[in-house]
């Protein structure tokens, strides 16, 4: 090839590359859309690759730490014995908080809070409560008197599109790691948590003698999608998040009913036909999520 050949293919590489940052949107359709293939060689229904690490923070009750695709999620789950309310005397609190650190993503500038993050934190906290994920009453240890306090604090590491959906998968992985430690009454006829420190000693009465795992009832797992013209483009990337603007978060329980449906954006209005196409990828999905959390619940219970 001659120094003109190659002059003449850089040229073009560069039109082609500054269509690309001029016109986003028009070089996704063109390039992408029409071809039926994404910039990460997925097919238009098809999710990331997804990976779950059970008891990734040694300190927490139970944590957890999940990839979609790059879009890395860490959660850990802290317990605390607090007084219930004297309207709720039989149910413990979930406190749910969503941190995205300036690592997670070029978009997020060092002493400004991503806007994005305290809405995914009530998403979360709705999702949880709603979905009767974790039942509250199952929190309580001594009605009236003590219950547990539940503080679910989940990082986003990279964010590279689909956050809630990871959030969500991060929190439900944490809640199956958990573990609830052993807690007695103390000569003051106050709720202790007991230890390994002191050996496991139960000082007076004991109000649970052994950890238990907490009991999840409906576990929910969700799925995001972008709408636009006649396309539904599964679990999207950042990039193609920012290209195409209308979402639609289909959430569902293990057992296929949905929970909830968000539209968090975009202008268009999401067409019965779209949502359909969208809650059919999702129970999809559900499936493909379930087999990789009962996975890694698996491998930790061989370790």
């Amino acid at each position: 090839m001659d120094a003109t050949d190659m002059s003449g293919d850089l040229s073009v590489e560069m039109e082609v590359d500054a269509f690309r940052r001029l016109f986003p949107l028009r070089y996704h359709e063109h390039h992408h859309l029409i071809e039926s293939i994404r910039p990460d060689a997925r097919a238009f229904g098809k999710a990331r690759d997804t990976t779950i690490t059970l008891g990734a923070v040694a300190s927490a009750n139970g944590s957890a730490l999940v990839k979609i695709g790059c879009t890395t999620m860490l959660a850990a789950v802290k317990l605390e014995v607090m007084t219930p309310s004297v309207q709720l005397p039989n149910e413990g609190s979930l406190a749910v908080d969503f941190f995205m650190p300036p690592i997670c993503s070029p978009l997020v500038r060092p002493g400004r809070p991503a806007k994005e993050a305290p809405v995914i934190a009530k998403q979360l906290s709705d999702t949880i409560l709603s979905s009767g994920l974790i039942n509250l009453t199952e929190l309580s240890l001594v009605s009236g008197k003590a219950a547990w306090m539940v503080y679910l604090d989940i990082y986003c590491l990279d964010a590279d599109g689909a956050l809630f959906d990871a959030a969500l998968l991060s929190a439900v992985a944490a809640f199956s790691h958990l573990q609830i430690p052993v807690v007695s009454l103390n000569d003051d006829g106050r709720i202790v948590v007991v230890s390994e420190e002191n050996g496991g000693k139960i000082e007076q009465e004991a109000v649970n003698k052994d950890k238990r795992k907490l009991k999840l009832n409906n576990i929910a797992f969700s799925l995001t999608c972008i709408l636009h013209k006649n396309y539904i483009l599964a679990d999207p990337t950042a990039e193609e998040e920012s290209i195409m603007e209308t979402l639609v978060t289909v959430v569902l329980n293990s057992s296929g009913q949905l929970v909830s449906l968000y539209k968090p954006g975009g202008s268009v209005l999401a067409f019965t036909s779209a949502v359909q196409g969208c809650i059919k990828l999702a129970t999809e999905r559900v499936k493909e999520l379930r087999q990789v959390l009962d996975d890694a619940i698996s491998d930790m219970d061989v370790e």
